[in-house]
């Protein structure tokens, strides 16, 4: 059974049911223009630094914005009273003193190392406790209840003459999984505790998640897709045997609850409200939409810490790095038309991938003229779903609950290795690869999962060949 849909030109096919009947030797077509996956924002670039470069539809003036965003992006906040002056009221309690160094070369993180205390750096763990009738109002505007003594996040660093909450350490449960071609596959589960706690015990009920940090290129676009597409996409997939949703939180600069787009639950409506989250969960740093400190009042040499200003993150500085996180390109294809990508985007379609992974979109008409009407490929509805008792981490954020997520765009994802010098997969990195990364959807995902699972090893190979080159 196929699903079709047309939206703003895009005609897409998305094969549910076609394992029983599926040519293992088909190769799927090239369709014009998808070898550039950002539109005309595409960057040709594919090294090492292909992650960080500016949409190639900018003007030499929006350039100039860019590098002044990407600067302060890039660069170390320091305490308050340290100069310079626009960048410092750091912490007291943070993870990083960068964007840049959570986002590195503004890709894909990594999870903390095994057995070793110490700053994770590139991931993150939030922090929750389970929500009770009279915490509606609470879970409404901030998604879940923090825990009290650490918030909702634990920040493993501090400024001198501070104690940092804990430090993660993680350990890997395995188990392997065969496939049809007796190809044994070991997959890892993390498993944290966090120790050193610097301001007393946790509460006995506390919800954790580790969370890498994610790949920054084609945010702003993502951003200008239509929400009428993602309601599309709800109603498509109903038809067709999947249940995505959409995340509905809290905007605080309208004051009410919209669609979530952004995050590993689509827990953030809009880029600016990410930004400005990141700013005061893991650096310290308030701003307009985060005016106070992200300290509880089990803090309270957090509480009483100078401030480098009010805000810390002046609403320009906001401005430079909404502009430049908008508009970090999203590189073109490699290979996109050599016959084995082709076999495996047909695979990719035929066991069902794109069900989730939708592949294209026209983006809406948005302030940013370079950003509207773009035909791009990120390989995502940006849907919730339910992904399994082995992916489930508990713990509910907005609508998600703990064994939902959003459907993470897959483009770029090929050029990790380049980036990032790595391939960790998912949201807190336990796939070492892109076949283990498969191996480990489950709940709806489960029967693509099972059809990659019974695939010849050639099909199999085409498949991660098609997945390298987006």
């Amino acid at each position: 059974m196929a699903v079709r849909w047309a939206t703003k030109g895009f005609i897409g096919v998305v094969v549910i049911l076609l394992c029983a009947c599926q040519d293992q030797d088909r190769q799927a077509d090239v369709e014009p223009g998808e070898s550039m996956a950002g539109g005309s924002t595409t960057t040709k670039v594919s090294g090492s630094n292909a992650f960080s470069m500016p949409g190639s539809n900018l003007t030499p003036m929006q350039r100039m914005d860019f590098s002044v965003g990407n600067a302060f992006f890039r660069n170390a906040w320091v305490a308050a009273g340290q100069s310079p002056a626009n960048r410092s009221g750091v912490g007291p309690l943070l993870n990083t003193d960068s964007c840049q160094s959570c986002h590195i070369k503004d890709g894909r993180g990594h999870p903390p190392r095994e057995g070793v205390l110490e700053p994770a750096l590139s991931s993150l763990v939030r922090l929750s406790i389970p929500a009770r009738e009279a915490d509606a109002a609470i879970v409404q505007r901030a998604g879940s209840v923090a825990e009290p003594t650490y918030g909702g996040q634990l920040q493993d660093n501090a400024i001198a003459g501070h104690v940092a909450e804990g430090h993660v350490w993680l350990r890997y449960e395995t188990h392997s999984v065969q496939l049809a071609d007796g190809t044994q596959v070991e997959l890892r589960k993390p498993v944290i505790e966090i120790r050193e706690l610097g301001y007393g015990a946790l509460h006995p009920e506390t919800l954790t998640s580790l969370r890498v940090a994610p790949p920054m290129i084609g945010l702003g676009l993502l951003e200008a897709i239509d929400e009428a597409d993602l309601r599309d996409n709800v109603k498509l997939q109903s038809k067709g045997g999947v249940s995505g949703r959409l995340n509905l939180v809290w905007d605080a600069a309208q004051n009410q609850t919209v669609v979530g787009r952004f995050g590993w639950k689509a827990g953030q409506p809009n880029l600016d409200q990410q930004n400005a989250g990141a700013f005061a969960g893991d650096m310290g740093l308030t701003s307009t939409l985060h005016p106070q400190d992200d300290c509880t009042a089990r803090q309270p040499s957090c509480m009483s810490a100078p401030q480098g200003g009010q805000p810390e993150v002046s609403d320009a500085i906001m401005a430079s790095v909404l502009f430049y996180t908008r508009n970090l390109a999203v590189p073109a294809r490699r290979d996109h038309d050599k016959p084995e990508v082709l076999r495996g985007k047909a695979v990719f379609q035929d066991v069902g991938c794109a069900a989730c992974h939708r592949p294209s979109y026209v983006t809406g008409a948005v302030e940013q003229a370079g950003l509207s009407g773009q035909t791009i490929y990120p390989y995502t509805d940006l849907l919730l779903h339910d992904m399994g008792d082995g992916l489930a981490d508990g713990r509910p954020e907005f609508l998600a609950d703990g064994r939902e997520w959003r459907t993470p765009p897959l483009w770029g994802i090929g050029l990790t290795q380049a980036v990032n010098g790595h391939t960790q997969f998912l949201h807190d990195g336990r796939a070492r690869n892109l076949l283990e990364a498969i191996l480990w959807h489950g709940g709806e995902a489960q029967p693509v999962r099972d059809r990659v699972v019974a695939l010849d090893a050639d099909s199999r190979q085409a498949l991660l060949r098609f997945l390298e080159s987006l």
